[in-house]
């Protein structure tokens, strides 16, 4: 497929290389493993029990807006801007064997937080550009929080997941052609 027909075909979407033993509902094509197409953020329509096993896992109930969060949609990781200027990527699930990863990360975290006799909170977002800082949610009381490995969180960010998300703007999607 011509250069020009692979911007027909994903019709202005971010372009990525097609991998067959990594499905995914956000592709808008099936193509050879390695050629470019595009995919878009879609609606997660399967819904998921992974948050019920990490609870179950974790013996400890998991914040319904983390939960709305992983859950909602599938797509590749998505690119904001912070209000002060700062960048973040947004992580997000591909398929259902991303989130089972996640949940492995997930349970990591919550293993780490209980080792160090902290309160448990849940990543959802990096700060960019290669920053070992992360965003996570408390899962006691739902408010953002900017921290890193190994450490209490350091900067509220937000009061809840909704009043974050409505602080950001979301930033172009760079192919990975």
């Amino acid at each position: 497929m011509s250069q020009l027909e692979q911007l027909h075909a994903s019709n202005g979407w971010p372009r990525l290389p097609y991998d067959s033993d990594w499905p995914s509902h956000c592709y808008l094509q099936t193509a050879d493993n390695g050629i470019a197409v595009g995919w878009r953020p879609v609606l997660n329509t399967e819904g998921t029990d992974m948050f019920q096993r990490l609870e179950q896992a974790l013996e400890i109930g998991i914040h319904p807006a983390i939960v709305e969060y992983f859950s909602r949609y599938w797509s590749d990781p998505l690119p904001a801007q912070l209000p002060d200027g700062r960048r973040i990527c947004l992580l997000q699930t591909w398929n259902s064997e991303d989130l089972e990863r996640l949940r492995s990360n997930l349970i990591g975290h919550a293993l780490s937080k209980h080792k160090q006799k902290r309160p448990l909170t849940l990543f959802f977002a990096t700060l960019e550009p290669e920053s070992d800082y992360f965003l996570s949610l408390d899962n006691q009381d739902g408010s953002i929080w900017l921290e890193r490995p190994g450490k209490a969180p350091e900067e509220k960010l937000a009061n809840s997941m909704a009043d974050f998300l409505l602080t950001l703007m979301p930033l172009a999607i760079d192919d990975q052609t």
